[in-house]
């Protein structure tokens, strides 16, 4: 009995071990203040500030930027209609909040699904966008990875269109990248296609759910000149007008925020802060040092 009961805490031992080195790896990509950070101006994409701003992050929902650029191409390239619909399937109606939840083959406009994407940070439309673009999720983050070459994103690899981790058991990995890459990605955005902002500036929409059920959105991102009770007040910045928030457990919180003042504009990229909190405070404080900056 002795004999077995060391070898049941030899067992708990190593699988303890497993689980906190497990753990110190995920730490790697969440921690305080933040991984990486990084201000540029978005007009030439001079740096402003930086702070490892090429170490390895997970971008979690910050990887739906990418999506809404394949789908703002797509539009403008005349690939799609603007009068297309984003079809869910029962693959996209699987995937973990957030969501807008329609049923597999219910549908909602493109205007709605950068709505729902930029806004709501919907898991499922990320993933019907990349099937109706891509014809299928797999073929769509080669684009995403294609894209992400193209524009010198160097230390990218996207491994899904909404930044969800890897399910258990599955092959797939992590969505990779660094706050200096996605501060590329938001450049490329905001100097291409600038009507991305009419979106990620609404602090609220509604968009048509299941059944044509109205569904009330609100924005994640903190920053935006929004007011409501219970908001935070602390961060706000007036002339933030975008773009995107990201978190998942193993790498905490990012945002990729951009701003305008006397014409200017300018990019924060924050990313793996430890929580929500820290990530807007530093994020707040960086993109108005950076709007000073770049007006004066």
């Amino acid at each position: 009995m002795r004999a077995m009961r060391y070898s049941l805490l030899a067992l708990v031992a190593a699988a303890l071990a497993v689980h906190c080195g497990a753990a110190a790896i995920q730490m790697e990509h969440r921690r305080s203040p933040y991984v990486g950070a990084i201000a540029v101006d978005a007009s030439n994409g001079r740096v402003l500030f930086s702070d490892s701003a090429d170490r390895e992050c997970y971008p979690a929902s910050c990887t739906k930027l990418m999506t809404a650029r394949l789908l703002l191409k797509a539009v403008a390239e005349g690939k799609l209609s603007p009068d297309d619909r984003i079809v869910q399937s029962k693959r996209s109606a699987r995937e973990e909040p957030s969501r807008i939840g329609l049923l597999p083959g219910e549908s909602m406009s493109i205007d709605e699904a950068l709505k729902s994407l930029m806004l709501k940070s919907a898991n499922d439309i990320a993933v019907a966008i990349a099937e109706c673009i891509g014809g299928s999720v797999e073929v769509f983050v080669g684009m995403m990875n294609d894209e992400a070459r193209r524009l010198g994103m160097d230390d990218t690899t996207f491994a899904s269109p909404n930044g969800l981790p890897p399910p258990r058991g599955s092959k797939r990995g992590f969505d990779r990248s660094s706050a200096a890459d996605l501060a590329k990605l938001g450049v490329a955005i905001v100097k291409e296609q600038p009507n991305i902002l009419e979106y990620t500036k609404l602090p609220f929409a509604t968009v048509t759910g299941s059944k044509g059920v109205a569904v009330p959105i609100s924005n994640h991102n903190n920053l935006l000149n929004k007011d409501y009770r219970g908001w935070r007040r602390d961060v706000k910045v007036p002339e933030v007008d975008g773009l995107k928030t990201g978190y998942i457990d193993a790498g905490g919180s990012s945002v990729v925020v951009t701003g305008t003042r006397s014409g200017k504009r300018a990019i924060v990229v924050v990313v793996g802060s430890a929580s929500a909190q820290e990530r807007d405070q530093n994020a707040s404080r960086m993109i108005i040092d950076a709007l000073g900056a770049i007006a004066w």
